[in-house]
């Protein structure tokens, strides 16, 4: 995995680690932090690995790599006896070939934990309407100027996939999405912050031995005030209550999973490491909300570049609606008519 969860492309050239790589194409990255979970499952090593999104770690390796990942509801699953890096953006989350496979693991993983606070007053998971033979009722939000800042690739394969659920019967909605600017920069503090909190320790006695990147951004999060950490959390407010209003009109909201695909591993990213700014910000662009404000979001692969790398597509649902996630996903994977084999893939059942 990305070392300390700290980044987005699982490049990890610590000594003791070493880079996960794409099954897809090993010469590009898996995403990260939780790089060897969708690794593993994308090359057949296993059905179901487990990650923790606080900045898209579940979402985005599931997408480079070309399967199916879920960031519930914040206080879904029990993070009790995980790492807690981030106690207010980081949910618990499978990584899965399949949508039905991930909404098995959320029926058997959504329950109160007494050791866990934060999902003590949740509802009883059901699916009970996940499985319709259309999507009619359904209301889909779309922010186009949000949507379409992708590439052009990613752009054009997701505009059909919503022209696909529009011919299931569900209709789509232009939505607002207000003060994404600030979403970006509040959730970065709220993330950074608290993991530079629980990392104090390994700041003070392991400096030295990280890796550059990731004393790059610890050091980054010891600027943060605690003034600047009280506004983002007024903003991370803000933006809740635009999206109660949001999902009073609308079912789900709709975005690419990332804006570009599994960037391609340069020799010097195994010895120093990879510290692309743009490229971080291009991988979290449509992860962050989620993270901030709590709700959930399910991607599910869509096509393929003209390279051959996965191209993925984001459900984001009200607090405690992971069904209406599944029910749009198994028409998503209707949409993908083939799903290519890796250039890596282990059958283990052969």
């Amino acid at each position: 995995m990305h070392e300390l969860g700290t980044g987005t492309t699982g490049c990890n050239p610590n000594r003791f680690h070493g880079t996960a790589r794409n099954p897809y194409n090993p010469q590009h990255f898996t995403g990260g932090s939780s790089s060897g979970s969708a690794a593993a499952v994308a090359a057949g090593l296993c059905p179901l690995a487990f990650g923790s999104d606080g900045s898209g770690s579940v979402r985005i390796p599931a997408s480079f790599c070309g399967v199916v990942g879920l960031k519930g509801t914040f206080g879904l699953i029990s993070c009790h006896g995980c790492l807690p890096l981030s106690y207010s953006t980081v949910s618990l989350g499978p990584i899965c070939t399949s949508v039905t496979d991930a909404a098995i693991a959320y029926s058997i993983l959504a329950e109160p934990d007494p050791l866990y606070p934060y999902g003590l007053k949740q509802p009883k998971p059901s699916l009970s309407e996940v499985l319709t033979p259309d999507l009619k009722g359904l209301k889909l939000g779309v922010n186009w100027t949000f949507f379409k800042a992708c590439d052009a690739e990613i752009l054009a394969v997701c505009q059909k996939a919503v022209e696909h659920l529009q011919a299931l019967g569900a209709s789509v909605v232009d939505v607002p999405l207000p003060e994404m600017e600030e979403v970006r920069v509040a959730h970065l503090i709220c993330i950074l912050s608290e993991m530079r909190d629980f990392l104090q320790p390994d700041f003070n006695t392991h400096f030295q031995q990280m890796n550059l990147e990731t004393r790059l951004i610890l050091a980054l999060a010891s600027q943060f005030t605690a003034l600047d950490y009280i506004k983002a959390n007024r903003q991370r407010t803000r933006s809740m209550s635009f999206l109660r209003e949001i999902f009073a009109n609308v079912n789900c909201i709709l975005t690419p999973a990332t804006a570009c695909t599994a960037p391609r591993i340069d020799d010097s990213d195994l010895l120093m490491g990879n510290g692309d700014l743009l490229t971080t910000i291009r991988a979290i662009r449509y992860m962050q909300l989620g993270n901030f404000t709590g709700i959930p979001g399910l991607v599910v692969p869509v096509g393929y570049t003209a390279t051959g790398l996965p191209i993925s597509f984001q459900v984001m649902a009200k607090w405690w609606d992971e069904a209406v996630l599944f029910r749009v996903g198994l028409k998503l994977e209707q949409f993908r008519d083939t799903t290519r084999k890796p250039a890596i893939y282990y059958d283990v059942l052969a």
